[in-house]
């Protein structure tokens, strides 16, 4: 298990990583972040509605599956939103500048992270 710190600063060592965070989904507020170049707490609490508008969606299409991650791609940054296995109202968030990272190999990682970080 890592903590939450050691787990931010896994994801930053990521080619091309900018900010991380790991989100309370229930509350939209941030239980840690670190990077730069994006406010994170506004990104925590939009991030948060994406999941929730997600959840309810596949709610009305009956689809009774967990969410294994929601990629968001803009013109120069890819944005993961990873929930937690162990606990979905928990979930890591990722930025990554698209030139510079592996999305594969980010993703991996992520997915990584998500099993070993200690709440």
């Amino acid at each position: 298990m890592s903590t939450i710190n050691d787990s931010l600063s896994a994801l930053l060592n990521l080619d091309g990583a900018l900010a991380a965070a790991i989100v309370d989904s229930g509350s939209g507020m941030m239980l840690g972040g670190a990077g730069s170049g994006i406010d994170l707490e506004v990104a925590a609490a939009g991030n948060t509605e994406i999941l929730r508008a997600k959840a309810r969606t596949m709610s009305s299409l009956g689809i009774h599956e967990q969410i294994d991650d929601i990629l968001i791609t803009l013109a120069k940054q890819y944005h993961v939103l990873k929930p937690l296995t162990r606990n979905p109202e928990m979930f890591v968030y990722l930025v990554l500048d698209s030139g510079r990272s592996n999305l594969a190999l980010s993703r991996l990682k992520v997915k990584e992270i998500e099993k070993t970080v200690e709440l």
